[in-house]
């Protein structure tokens, strides 16, 4: 019996099929057939159900699928705990960020670990908030970059990266636009029509949950997930932008006009759950290294945000 037999029983019972099994651990479907045969040979007993049109378990292999697991998974904890001793790292990360978010140090974290540990492969997907934060919980991604209202989700660990209000945001020629010195409440910004990011992010959660304290209601009646539409449809009138202040910083066209009440901040914060692998460990090392390295910044659809600051998404 071999380790490899088991894994690619576990794939053929996971998967019901011999072929999706053999694209999964990446063999032939001829050669991960012939293992588990092997496998039950050795055994002296069919687990696998050949008689109909998946690959269903018998009951013996109902009862080796357990066992199997177990050996898998005391094999990975081994490896992991020979690998933190020695300083190896190897495996593979999941990294989320936001959506349509461009946050320089993430990418330079990921540039630097990848050249310290070529061993781990990574993915890198992009999500809305909500969606980042429970693919995190559920063990999908390792680590997301998200944003959030007020602060991170309290049942993961989080390393903050910015917290900053939420502002209006107006071609010059707005009635809004006069008020940019003394900014306006949210009773006065909810009159006029918004541009908003969708629900699920950071910001769109701060807008409404601030609006709702008030007993208002923003009409929200453009959205776009990326924070650069998000400006242009205000640019030409179609709404008021609400956004993160980093993100319309410098913003050529539009006029900035803070929300004297609306108190909760748009948070940008790196989120993990508490039980961490080597490898992510590292990564998370890494990333405290990139975000606290002077001048490092932000960019949102090629604008730059002022230094050592990140757009909220």
């Amino acid at each position: 019996m071999e380790l490899r037999q088991l894994k690619y029983f576990l794939a053929v019972a996971e998967e019901s099929n011999f072929t999706r099994a053999a694209e999964r651990v990446h063999i032939s479907q001829p050669g991960i057939s012939a293992q588990v045969r092997q496998l039950e040979h050795d055994l002296g007993a069919t687990l696998i159900d050949r008689s109909g049109r998946s690959a269903g378990l018998t009951a013996v292999g109902e009862v080796a699928l357990g066992h199997a697991r177990t050996v898998l998974d005391a094999v990975e904890a081994l490896r992991c705990a020979v690998d933190e001793m020695n300083g190896l790292v190897r495996g593979r990360l999941v990294v989320g960020m936001v959506t349509a978010c461009t946050v320089l140090p993430l990418f330079e974290a990921l540039s630097t670990f990848h050249l310290a540990h070529p061993g781990v492969e990574i993915g890198l997907i992009e999500d809305d908030s909500d969606r980042l934060v429970e693919r995190v919980r559920e063990g999908d991604v390792d680590l997301a970059l998200i944003g959030a209202a007020g602060r991170a989700p309290e049942d993961l660990d989080g390393q903050e990266v910015i917290s900053e209000p939420i502002v209006a945001a107006v071609p010059p020629g707005h009635p809004l636009a006069a008020r940019a010195a003394e900014g306006v409440t949210l009773a006065e910004l909810c009159v006029h029509p918004l541009v908003c990011l969708p629900p699920g992010t950071g910001i769109r959660t701060v807008l409404d949950q601030v609006s709702a304290a008030r007993g208002l209601t923003p009409t929200v009646t453009l959205g776009a997930t990326a924070p650069d539409a998000v400006m242009r449809l205000a640019e030409r009138g179609l709404g008021v932008a609400v956004l993160s202040a980093s993100m319309v910083a410098r913003r050529p066209g539009l006029v900035t006009v803070s929300l004297t009440d609306a108190d909760t901040p748009a948070v940008l914060a790196l989120v993990s759950a508490p039980t961490k692998s080597p490898a992510l460990r590292e990564l998370l090392a890494h990333c405290r290294e990139s975000f606290a390295a002077p001048g490092t910044g932000a960019r949102v659809d090629g604008e730059p945000a002022p230094a050592r600051r990140a757009a909220v998404g």
